[in-house]
């Protein structure tokens, strides 16, 4: 693709979120054939935000996730600062909210940096750059009218379905002794819905999907900066949720993260 094309496929991403509507594929001309050619569609969409990037998050990390949307792995996407809000705060629902749903997620902010390098970053290793951890809310959404059949280029373009992010409070320094592949987490959209999850539904374990970040940035030359955030994907089968409701994800030890949908 053209710099021309990777443009026009940004813009009319771009423009769908904002209005919002939906598309029912890129125009042929403008669609993605590679996951290279998603990720700098996406890259164009960073742009677009007047502030620095807040980080990043991971879609598509459990197998049912995968088959969900039809694709073979995680994707990566890009957290603009105006989307993310603290616990408590309110987020919009959306007028076409193609998805409908919140997710819990086991989210880290990084202490220091990790560039790209010719070989893979080891869990440990990536472990050793994060300052905190935080339970975490994303409520996901597309630009497209079935997300389902367009394939990992074009969801890689639309941002891996980002949409909006809410980040709680740090939790614990003990979070680093607990066995995050056990850990539950409870779900609740108030008066409606209750569901629990554990680590082990997010790549086997947030910390491993946390370091399969980072290497994809590697892999694509982009440096994980120290201050980003990464959201490691749903631990829990996606809340349905609805204008008004009130959401509400339990870490137990670890904290809890809210959000009210308007």
């Amino acid at each position: 693709m053209t710099p021309d094309q990777l443009q026009r496929a940004s813009d009319l991403l771009w423009d769908a979120w904002l209005e919002p509507r939906c598309l029912a594929a890129l125009p042929d001309d403008l669609r993605p054939r590679t996951r290279e050619q998603g990720y700098a569609i996406q890259q164009r969409i960073e742009r677009r935000s007047a502030s620095p990037l807040d980080g990043w998050k991971i879609a598509a990390t459990s197998k049912a996730g995968q088959a969900h949307i039809n694709v073979d792995g995680p994707l990566a996407g890009r957290l603009l600062r105006e989307r993310v809000r603290a616990s408590g705060d309110t987020a919009p629902f959306g007028r076409h909210a193609q998805m409908r749903v919140a997710e819990a997620e086991f989210a880290f902010r990084m202490a220091r940096a990790l560039p790209p390098q010719s070989r893979p970053y080891a869990v440990d290793e990536v472990l050793g750059a994060v300052a905190t951890l935080h339970p975490a809310i994303e409520l996901p959404d597309s630009r497209f009218d079935d997300f389902t059949i367009v394939g990992a280029p074009q969801l890689i373009a639309d941002n891996a379905c980002a949409h909006y992010f809410v980040l709680g409070e740090a939790s614990p320094e003990t979070w680093r002794a607990l066995d995050l592949v056990e850990h539950r987490v409870n779900g609740v959209v108030t008066g409606k819905l209750q569901r629990e999850g554990k680590g082990a539904n997010v790549l086997g374990d947030p910390r491993v999907a946390l370091t399969w970040l980072a290497n994809e940035l590697s892999g694509l030359g982009i440096t994980l900066d120290a201050g980003q955030v990464v959201t490691t994907g749903t631990c829990l089968v996606p809340l349905e949720i609805d204008a008004g409701d009130h959401v509400r994800m339990d870490f137990g030890t670890l904290g809890a993260v809210e959000v009210h949908v308007l």
